[in-house]
Parts: structure tokens; sequence; C-alpha cells
């Protein structure tokens, strides 16, 4: 009898998953341990293995449906045998965008023009109606853009009030123009940003949004916020890497925060903690998982043990780990379990920001980037490297004085990052 391969649950929240591609058509022989298609989850897009030897007798589902939990995606069997995949487990398919529509040019209504001469043209059609299609002729819509007029200001004579290039070079006869505005106010009417349209949402977009509106709804965010000297850390960094330059290492700051969060959680472990409903519970090891952005999101791989390892080690996991996310290759493993977050935009050069806190976490750490500022030093005032870090924390589980304690620690050690090399 045939064996009828199911959507596996890949992920600790998926619900759907999104068959991307058949890597085996019908037909193809398939043995234990080959990768049968490539299913995007809420979280990655993974590969789906065959735990059976045979034939693959049929596909039910084709590339590009969304899938529910445990429904039919193919048949693996013996050459010949017939196949009825089961009713209730047809798929819906995923939903597909909508063309886009025409968005007429961001400009102001059109104004009145001077009706022409009897003997110039017929009469002229009524202008499109604001937030309608213009209709013009290649040509009229070159000339137009070559002299900066605003097509929703010309009156077309053509068919259905088409703008011909008779149309446009009136204007310059003496029509009213864009011409004589100013230059400055032609320069912003000169089309739609992007033009409009419903995208379908992702699963994994789906998944974060749901997650999102959960967090900021149930959980009680408080914030508190710090600056540091990261001077002495920066100056570490080239350091290191200059030394270390042939050997391949080249930190990044975010290594040193990373390194820094572990070392600060297992110093304050009351940060260590998620909260369960009717207990809190404590964390023995610090999975330290930081974002990645990603198309359509962002996701969160894990260091686990990031207290017992050394900022090297780190740096190289974070470094495989953000490779594999941007590809969408992240086991689940990679991705889930983590027990407390990092969020840099740092490298995007954004100074300070909140983040949202990622359940079950109990806080999550927003890095911005280092900013050149004048600061006082031993009674002087001179050029200083500042870094802020701003704590998320939930007020269910941690208090306003415990989540200090956790940013003092952190300042000391970036301060202080010799100590991050022990």
């Amino acid at each position: 009898m045939a064996t009828i391969i199911e959507m596996p649950k890949l992920s600790d929240t998926m619900t759907v998953g999104t068959l991307v591609k058949w890597l085996k058509k019908e037909g193809d022989t398939v043995q234990t341990g080959d990768m049968l298609a490539e299913v995007e989850t809420d979280k990655a897009t993974m590969e789906l293995e065959s735990f059976f030897d045979g034939t693959l007798l049929a596909v039910f589902v084709p590339a590009g449906s969304q899938v529910p939990l445990g429904a039919a995606l193919c048949a693996i069997g013996k050459p010949g045998e017939k196949v009825q995949v089961p009713a209730a487990a047809v798929p819906q398919a995923a939903p597909a965008a909508p063309a886009p529509a025409p968005v007429a040019a961001l400009a102001p209504s059109p104004a009145p023009v001077a009706a022409p001469a009897p003997e110039a043209r017929p009469a002229a059609a009524a202008p499109a109606p604001s937030g309608g299609r213009i209709k013009v002729s290649p040509l009229a819509r070159k000339l137009a853009a070559e002299k900066g007029l605003d097509l929703a200001r010309i009156t077309g004579s053509g068919p259905g009030g088409r703008i011909l290039r008779a149309d446009v070079l009136s204007q310059k006869a003496g029509g009213p123009s864009e011409a004589s505005a100013p230059a400055a106010a032609a320069s912003f009417a000169k089309g739609p940003i992007q033009e409009e349209r419903l995208v379908p949402v992702s699963n994994m977009r789906g998944t974060i949004a749901r997650r999102l509106v959960e967090s900021k709804s149930q959980i009680p965010h408080f914030y508190l916020d710090i600056e540091i000297d990261a001077g002495p850390l920066l100056e570490l960094r080239v350091q290191l890497n200059d030394a270390l330059e042939k050997e391949g290492v080249k930190l990044s700051v975010n290594d040193f925060v990373l390194k820094a969060s572990a070392e600060a959680l297992r110093r304050v472990p009351a940060v260590n903690c998620s909260w369960e409903g009717t207990a809190v519970r404590q964390h023995p090891a610090a999975h330290v998982s930081f974002a990645v952005a990603i198309d359509d999101g962002l996701i969160t791989p894990v260091i686990r043990d990031a207290h017992l390892k050394t900022i090297f080690a780190i740096s190289a996991e974070a470094k495989a780990l953000g490779k594999r996310a941007k590809d969408k290759k992240l086991a689940p493993a990679e991705f889930t379990g983590g027990t407390f977050c990092v969020s840099n935009l740092g490298m995007m050069g954004v100074e300070r920001f909140s983040a949202i806190i990622n359940p079950p976490n109990a806080a999550i750490l927003a890095v911005g980037t280092t900013v050149q500022k004048p600061v006082v030093k031993e009674g002087q005032i001179v050029i200083g490297q500042r870094m802020a870090l701003t704590l998320s924390a939930d007020h269910r589980v941690v208090d306003g004085a415990v989540g200090a304690l956790y940013l003092g620690a952190l300042r000391s050690l970036l301060e202080k990052p010799a100590l991050l090399l022990i």
C-alpha cells in the first residue's frame, strides 16, 4: 500500500505551511533521506525529507499552496500502484496577489483649462477624475515629462479624454502649466511612490504580526536606558582584529554585546526568567538570541549556553547562524528556546530605540549606533564615543531595580571589555 506523506509540524508555532517548490516529480525514485520539497513555515524555509523508499506516485499539492498540518502532500509506493488522496486532506491554494491597480499621479486637483479656439481642435473631453487613471499617449507623456508639466492639469482632446501630443504643446502656447509654477512645486508632482496593490501575508509575516500584538497587549512592558562609553570596546576590537587578521578573525560590536549580555545574565539571573502564569521559570543557562532581518520579516537565531562560550566562539556561531537565517535554512532547534534577545540597529545608523519583548523571554536589549559627542571626563569636555542601550522588560517578572542592576552589569562589562576575554 502506498504511503501518504502529510504536512509535518516543522516549528513549534506552525499551523500551516506553504509548499514553495517540489524537488522531486511524479515518477522519480525516492530513497530514505532524499529531499522531496521546500516548505515555508512561519519561521523559515525548510526541506521536507523522505523517510520511505519507493516511487513518487502522486503529488497532491501544487507549488505555492498553503497546506494545513496533516494535509496530504504526496504518495510514495511501488510503481503502478493506484492512489487516491483523502477528500478531507485537500489543501487550500495560497491566495494569489491581485494585479496591481493603476494609480493616478500624486498631484493637486486639475485646474480649469481654457477652451481652445474652434478651429484648433474638437471640443475637449473632461479631464480624468481625481484618483482615476490618466489616459495619455506615450509621446505626450514623454513631452510632458521633458517640460515638467503635470498631466493631471492637462485636458485631453483624444478619444475618451486621452491626452495627445497637441494637448501638451498647447500648454506651452499659453495654457496653464506647471512651468508657470515654482520649480520646486513641479518637482513634487511627478507620480506615485509605488503602485497600489495588495500583497498576501506570508506565514512568517502573519506569525510575527500575531506574536507582536500578543506581546504588546499582554505583557506589561517598561523601559530602562543607559548610555555607555564605547571607546574602550572599539579600541579593543580594532586591536584584536588587527592581531588576528591572518587567522580570519573579525569581531563585530554585536559579538561583544552578545557576550556581555550573557555574562550579565549570569551576574543578574533574575532577568533570565519567563512568566508562566502561576510561576516564574528560572532558566539555568543563558541562551541568547539575536534579531536577523530577512525578506518579509525577521528571525531570532539562538546561541545556546552563551555564558560558557568565548567571544570568538560566539562570533563564529553568530556569523554562521546569521547566514543560514538569511538563506532561510535554520533548523527549528536553531531559532527556538532563547531566554534573552538582543536587537541591534546600530549598523543601520539608529541611535536609540525600544524593542518589543519576544515571548516567552522576560526582556530584550535594543542596541543603538555609536555616536561621537562631547562628554565631560575628569572635569574636561572631550570627544566621547557613546552607545545607547535600552532594556525592555516584562514587569510581571522583572522589577525596575532588577533591570537597573542588569544594565549596570552590562555597562561594567562593555566599558571594561577585556573582562569579556577571560
